[in-house]
């Protein structure tokens, strides 16, 4: 009984509250960050991607751009840690979790929740399964198992040859299991939970190691 009351009601109302005090809080951060990233290279301080969320509608996710204008355009959606498209601030960025802070507005708009499965583009979630699809029954998060299991996911696809397909058959199918586990668990305490060790695993977490079967 709890946890439905949590899920119908109580998710949201923690996910407003929270986010609208980060906002306020954050904002002087925020320009901060937005003058770092636009005087240390061209282009917008902030970059639109879009992304699948709750029950499958699109939108666009917010993030401080970490990459060179257009770098959607000259290589993958997947990066590793040695990819030349990412700028120095941007990789700096990218280790503190700072350039996800401006989801706190999809967040605030309902697109998004404080914590749930991770928004994928529409091209890989076209490739799940029926039992993998239960992901998107949630509002897509800011942060979750995988996130903190992959604190490190740029270093783990370092030097592979094929990051797209190593992505799509190897990391993707572990990140999914560990939403689908996510799902089981949700209640107010785990949330507070992940979020306190999200915290936690940007200064303390190590690579993932996978085991391939392919």
């Amino acid at each position: 009984m709890e946890r439905t009351l949590y899920r119908r009601w109580g998710k949201r109302t923690l996910d407003l509250a929270f986010s609208a005090v980060g906002l306020v809080l954050a904002a002087p951060l925020f320009l901060v960050i937005a003058v770092l990233v636009r005087i240390t290279s061209s282009g917008p301080a902030l970059y639109r991607h879009q992304r699948v969320g709750f029950e499958g509608q699109l939108f666009d996710v917010l993030k401080f751009r970490t990459m060179v204008r257009d770098a959607d355009k000259a290589g993958p959606a997947i990066t590793s840690a040695t990819d030349l498209r990412v700028t120095p601030v941007g990789r700096w960025l990218r280790w503190l979790k700072l350039d996800e802070l401006p989801q706190l507005w999809n967040v605030f708009k309902g697109e998004m929740s404080l914590v749930g499965p991770r928004p994928e583009v529409p091209h890989y979630v076209e490739s799940y399964s029926p039992d993998q699809r239960r992901v998107l029954s949630v509002r897509p998060g800011i942060t979750d198992l995988a996130s903190i299991a992959y604190r490190h996911e740029e270093e783990l696809l370092t030097g592979r040859a094929d990051l797209d397909r190593y992505y799509r058959e190897v990391v993707l199918p572990d990140k999914l299991n560990l939403n689908l586990a996510y799902l089981d668990r949700m209640s107010l305490l785990y949330d507070l939970s992940l979020l306190l060790r999200t915290t936690t695993a940007i200064f303390t977490s190590h690579p993932r190691v996978l085991h391939e079967d392919h």
